[in-house]
């Protein structure tokens, strides 16, 4: 198969998050069949609700920085599906993607005709188990996993890392992972190992408490790290730890907390953290365009859009705000538009292309403008006036498409 048509398969298994399977069972026997990958290389695996994405980006580029040879794995894309296997800094290749993948896939076939398996890995069982094997082949020296869904029964789950991170834990895929903190805590806990050592970002008391149950090495909570010299800009921010200074180049006031956790991660893998400072997480309070200033944000929960909320309020108060927004069906909307509308001058709705778009008609906002592509929305923002600020979100996919559109 060439790149178009494993993309197709994939996308032909379902929704990576209603479709999820989860359970080790399936993703452990593919991965026995192919050699067992996920052997050939250290890693950090990484969980969390908010900000284990942009985490893992820190801490990969200060890994890269030290001269590591690294890898990183995520979820989900902006635009494209070789976006989630990286190694070097770089998406892997289509090619090298179409490669990766007729090797998972034709194994699957075989262990699905021998009766090994239940069916076919899911999309996202099959991804990892192709990020694994690109890993191997590459020689990686370092593989930063993110967590796709919960940590105790996600496919990424079959390693033994060198370290486990867990950012701020929040509501979010209640369906799968329960509806209490305590539950969600305990899902994201499943990732800690015997003997191996963890960090913890600072986390609610009930959260807490889970962790500090489950932990089964040593761990150590950033707060047992503080920061210093703080100070933050719309672009980003600067402080001191352990008497290293620190630039994250990500912006918004959480991404801090994002890049204290990172830097605690580096530096319990004895590694410089002054290599965050190279770090890019697209889509995430990413600034577009200058004139007007187009920012997007893959806020896609109440935890994000609280974020975002507090970003606008403290760099953009003096500012006419534009919101672009779009979000998926199974999304708490009204409580994160509640949240974010009042900031408005003017809204855009739109949805994107994706089967679960939420209809703009059916999201609450008098006086909005009602698009039904990204691409019609972004052909409004002409109309924006000097000083005007435009955000795009609500979705990660609305923000991919509007990415592909504004970003050449």
């Amino acid at each position: 198969m060439n790149y178009a048509e494993a993309v197709q398969f994939l996308y032909s298994l379902g929704n990576e998050v209603l479709t999820a399977k989860l359970g080790l069972e399936r993703i452990a026997r593919l991965l026995d069949a192919l050699g067992n990958p996920q052997n050939a290389f250290r890693s950090v695996h990484v969980a969390g609700t908010n900000g284990k994405g942009s985490t893992c980006a820190m801490i990969e580029a200060g890994l890269r920085a030290a001269g590591v040879r690294t890898a990183l794995y995520i979820s989900p894309h902006l635009v494209e599906p070789t976006e989630r296997i990286q190694i070097g800094g770089a998406p892997v290749s289509p090619e090298r993607f179409a490669e990766v993948f007729q090797q998972v896939h034709q194994t699957a076939e075989q262990l699905l005709a021998a009766g090994e398996i239940d069916l076919h890995p899911t999309y996202f069982e099959t991804v990892t188990a192709m990020a694994f094997l690109a890993f191997a082949e590459q020689r990686v020296d370092m593989a930063v996993l993110e967590v796709g869904l919960g940590g105790r029964l996600d496919a990424t789950n079959v390693v033994r890392p060198a370290l486990c991170v867990i950012t701020r834990i929040d509501y979010d895929h209640q369906i799968f992972l329960g509806d209490t903190l305590t539950q969600i805590a305990g899902e994201k806990a499943g990732i800690l190992k015997p003997g191996v050592p963890a960090v913890f970002a600072e986390q609610p008391p009930e959260a807490e408490a889970v962790l500090r149950a489950h932990a089964q090495g040593l761990y150590i909570f950033t707060r047992d790290c503080p920061i210093s010299d703080l100070r933050i800009d719309a672009r980003g921010s600067r402080f001191r730890l352990g008497g290293v200074e620190i630039s994250c180049p990500l912006a918004g006031e959480h991404q801090v907390e994002n890049a204290q956790t990172a830097a605690v991660a580096l530096q319990q893998l004895r590694v410089s953290p002054a290599g965050i400072a190279s770090a890019r997480w697209p889509g995430r309070l990413e600034h577009v365009s200058e004139t007007p200033e187009i920012i997007l944000d893959g806020a896609h929960n109440p935890g994000g859009i609280s974020a975002l909320v507090h970003y606008i309020r403290r760099f953009y108060s003096d500012h006419r705000i534009w919101i672009v927004y779009g979000a998926l069906r199974d999304k708490a909307v009204d409580k994160m538009t509640a949240l974010l509308f009042p900031l408005a001058h003017r809204i855009i709705l739109t949805a994107t292309a994706n089967a679960r778009a939420l209809a703009p008609e059916n999201i609450l906002a008098p006086g909005a403008t009602i698009t039904h592509s990204v691409a019609e929305a972004v052909g409004l923002l002409h109309e924006a006036r000097p000083g005007d600020v435009i955000f795009i979100t609500g979705s990660l996919f609305v923000v991919g498409e509007a990415r592909s559109l504004l970003v050449k």
